[in-house]
């Protein structure tokens, strides 16, 4: 006789009911461990995004002192630089580099300090403020008049004209002392002669505390000409009038930038001082006029 099939004791034992119970509870134990280990990769998932974003970079404010002259380009490149450093945000503080000096040496909280001279950069460096200064960029003078021109000034010798109103910054802004500097050229020259500055500066209606308030009188009206440089008169496009002064006068001005030793935020201040110096910041400043580094 063929041998009967053999049955597992578990089931053989079992009643149909209790074998459906059991494959019920099998099924249900499956589930369970599926349900299990869907919550593990989910928890191990949301660690390693907290995990994350643990090491993103803090947020910054850079404290950034620098020269009225630089704050359209300064402004530009700092948005640049905070798009590809988003934790890096800016506070400006634009003024004449002599007051910005000082407040430096007052103890005034900042990052970075860019100057548009050497002088007050090296009195911030022999004071012990700042690290390496490096020149970034250079400015050259030009003279300025109201684009309406009520004056008649068409020239530089029309600046010597009796009752002209000129204005400049004073002599211990950079800007002040570079025209002052270009106006002595001038008066060692045949073509002008000592005669020239005299007139000249006996026209001189105000000396400003810095060259933006020069730009911004002309523009007015309030002066009939002025000395700034040729990146302020860039900005003032279709307010005023540019004429040039020659390279045998001119005074080519140099403009450095530094950490300060007391920023809070020195690592982040390199880089942006790194940036202003590289080829994105350096192709901004020229954007603006400013004369590269190397130029």
């Amino acid at each position: 006789m063929p041998a009967k099939p053999t049955v597992p004791a578990r089931m053989a034992c079992c009643s149909p009911r209790r074998q459906a119970r059991w494959k019920l509870l099998s099924g249900s134990a499956i589930l369970a461990l599926l349900v299990l280990l869907l919550l593990a990769a989910c928890g191990s998932s949301s660690g390693s995004t907290s995990g994350a974003s643990g090491t993103s970079a803090p947020a910054v404010t850079l404290n950034v002192f620098a020269a009225a002259s630089l704050k359209n380009a300064f402004q530009d490149i700092a948005n640049q630089y905070h798009k590809a450093h988003p934790n890096v945000s800016f506070k400006f503080n634009f003024a004449g580099s002599q007051v910005l000096e000082q407040q430096l040496a007052n103890g005034a909280p900042a990052d970075v300090f860019a100057s548009a001279d050497l002088d007050n950069m090296n009195k911030a460096s022999q004071a012990g403020l700042v690290n390496n200064p490096q020149v970034f960029a250079k400015n050259r003078l030009v003279i300025i008049v109201p684009a309406s021109n009520p004056a008649g000034v068409n020239g530089l010798p029309d600046l010597a004209k009796k009752g002209l109103k000129f204005d400049i910054a004073a002599s211990t802004v950079p800007a002040g002392k570079y025209c002052r500097q270009a106006f002595d050229k001038m008066a060692q020259s045949s073509t002008y002669g000592p005669q020239f500055e005299k007139a000249l500066l006996s026209n001189v209606i105000s000396q400003e505390d810095n060259v933006t308030a020069v730009l911004q009188k002309v523009e007015l009206g309030e002066a009939d000409a002025g000395c700034v440089y040729q990146t302020d008169a860039a900005s003032a496009q279709g307010k005023v009038k540019v004429i040039p002064i020659p390279d045998e006068f001119n005074v080519i001005a140099q403009y450095p930038i530094a950490v300060v030793k007391a920023s809070a935020h020195a690592t982040e201040a390199q880089g942006f001082v790194d940036y202003v110096l590289g080829p994105q910041g350096q192709a901004t400043l020229e954007k603006y006029q400013f004369i590269p580094k190397n130029g």
